[in-house]
């Protein structure tokens, strides 16, 4: 009987395995579908679904991503998002952690929400939809609000964090657990036709000085509201700067902070 890897390498393609062949060894060989994914990277080959990611993304890179941990808090406008680009681009274990429900007023900009999943959670739609894109990523689903008790339980082995939250005390907390683990932490704010990114590296205290002088629950989103458009562009930055932490590629914002201003076209680099 042919090996998994016999198997791969014969019905390989220019380098790619086909989607079908990857359910086919699964089944035959009574893999998980995850496994028979790393197998495919392992052998410098690529699953098909990335074929376009090619270009940009070595084989070697993209094993580095399927063997990344990555916590998304918050799966409400920014979260959905990136939850979604992580595990198209395939990153391979993602904990997503949100304590709350669809509500219709999430419908202007939330990804997954939709008129038949209100009032469900959104961890468990998250869940589901990420099946139906990529059965290779493993999502956790944590039903949760995080806090800075049970925050180092909930992150404490991912690779990066990705801030999606929309309280500042819960984002200083966040900030501060993801200090203690010595985990970086990708942040993320958007209010009405504005937005801002940030990452921060431990010992930096990014999120410390860019709130050092708010006070109160909610940034200027609770005012502006969340335009459905400044919220994807937003969350695509974050996904780009933890695919640069992940591979250790390019420059990031750490020690720094991109101020977007959609309504006048203006984007402003600050320095801490």
């Amino acid at each position: 009987m042919e090996s998994l890897k016999e198997c791969l390498l014969a019905r390989a393609n220019h380098g790619l395995i086909s989607l079908s062949v990857q359910t086919w060894a699964a089944q035959n060989f009574g893999l998980t579908f995850p496994a028979v994914e790393e197998a495919i990277l392992d052998l410098n080959l690529l699953p098909a679904r990335y074929q376009r990611n090619q270009r940009s993304l070595s084989c070697g890179q993209q094993l580095s991503l399927f063997r990344s941990k990555v916590a998304v808090i918050g799966c409400g406008g920014l979260g959905g998002y990136i939850i979604e680009e992580l595990a198209r681009l395939g990153v391979g274990h993602i904990t997503i952690v949100d304590p709350d429900t669809y509500e219709e007023h999430n419908l202007n900009r939330q990804l997954f929400s939709k008129l038949d999943n209100l009032g469900q959670p959104k961890v468990a739609v998250a869940a589901d939809r990420i099946k139906e894109i990529n059965p290779a990523v493993t999502i956790v689903p944590v039903q949760k609000a995080f806090t800075g008790k049970n925050g180092k339980g909930l992150i404490g082995k991912v690779d990066v964090v990705a801030d999606a939250l929309d309280s500042i005390p819960r984002r200083l907390e966040l900030a501060e657990v993801c200090e203690k683990c010595n985990i970086p932490l990708v942040h993320g704010s958007v209010g009405g036709w504005y937005g801002q990114v940030a990452t921060q590296f431990p010992g930096e205290y990014t999120l410390q000085k860019i709130y050092s002088r708010c006070s109160g629950e909610g940034g200027i989103e609770k005012d502006l509201g969340n335009l459905s458009f400044v919220v994807p562009m937003i969350a695509s930055m974050e996904v780009a700067e933890i695919v640069k932490i992940l591979l250790m590629e390019g420059s990031t914002l750490g020690r720094k902070m991109l101020y977007l201003n959609l309504l006048d076209t203006e984007f402003t680099e600050i320095t801490f």
